[in-house]
């Protein structure tokens, strides 16, 4: 018989640690409402939205224009898009309602992945897996 086994983990940031995260958050909510708009404009223009190939093609550019987007891994912000790019088929699909922006009130989130990550538990492959954190303490419970 097969035991499955579940383990939660609470983080404890430090203060450096803390502003990277919201950082990394910021920068990925910035990404997604900046295309959201540019999209709302050609719409309003009566032109075709740009979908997630041609987004990407803008965030080298997006980057010089905005220095703190080059802090955060690139991964997370193509993410980003590609959740937009969910988002706007889910509504075309009658799924879901139009995408709205995102604001930094409401929960925050982000994810990346491959080498951008830092393992929070454990030695290289084991443990549960955060983005831009350097081995934080942890209080561990079952």
């Amino acid at each position: 018989m097969l035991r499955r086994q579940g383990f939660q983990f609470e983080l404890l940031p430090n203060g450096q640690e803390t502003r990277q995260l919201r950082q990394f958050a910021g920068s990925c909510r910035f990404v997604y409402n900046k295309a959201l708009a540019i999209n709302t404009q050609r719409y309003e223009k009566k032109e075709k939205r740009l979908g997630y190939a041609e987004l990407c093609a803008l965030l080298p550019s997006w980057k010089k224009e905005h220095p703190f987007l080059s802090d955060v891994p690139a991964q997370a912000l193509q993410q980003a898009l590609k959740n937009l790019e969910r988002a706007y088929t889910n509504f075309f699909e009658n799924r879901a309602d139009f995408p709205t922006f995102r604001s930094s009130r409401r929960k925050v989130s982000g994810r990346v992945s491959g080498s951008s990550r830092a393992c929070v538990a454990g030695g290289a492959g084991e443990g549960e897996s955060i983005p831009l954190l350097a081995l934080p303490r942890k209080s561990s419970f079952r």
